[in-house]
């Protein structure tokens, strides 16, 4: 007899495992074991963290806090400012503060501090193109200069004979 799909751990059995120790079915139980693959890495403890990479595997495996934000970008988030609490309640409570909420070491805009300077001196077009924002032309602006000049005689032209179609 072959099985539609390999048992790989316990939980594809779901509760027929639990049904067979509880009515005391030997061998059934012992059946639906040895079904089972032999290989541990394949139990479902080992299971959990598949989609989680090695850093985060190492960090919840020695059960570390997350790392410390070392950058704060004003332009995306507010940020977190703990001396209120070092003010009101000492050093003690800025610490807590510190550990359950950390602020970032520096705190700054979108850009770096010498980009900020070079932007602030430059006019709109030159920020928005850094920014890569540039707003859309339209048809007519992208035209040379003299054909917009004969569009618009062609224009004032049909105009004109109109005008005086009608009179």
């Amino acid at each position: 007899m072959q099985i539609e799909f390999p048992l790989v751990n316990e939980l594809q059995l779901g509760r027929r495992l639990n049904d067979a120790i509880e009515h005391d079915r030997r061998g059934e139980f012992g059946l639906l074991l040895s079904m089972l693959s032999a290989d541990a890495r394949d139990m479902s403890q080992f299971q959990l963290d598949k989609e989680l990479d090695d850093n985060q595997k190492l960090y919840k495996a020695f059960d570390l806090p997350k790392q410390q934000q070392l950058v704060c970008d004003l332009s995306k988030q507010q940020a977190i400012d703990n001396a209120s609490a070092f003010h009101q309640s000492g050093s003690s409570q800025f610490q807590l503060t510190q550990a359950l909420h950390p602020e970032a070491i520096v705190t700054r805009g979108e850009f770096d501090d010498d980009m900020q300077i070079a932007l602030a001196n430059c006019d709109v077009l030159t920020k928005l193109k850094h920014q890569q924002k540039l707003p859309e032309v339209s048809e007519l602006a992208k035209m040379h200069f003299l054909d917009q000049l004969s569009v618009q005689r062609k224009i004032s032209e049909t105009i004109a004979n109109q005008l005086y179609a009608v009179a």
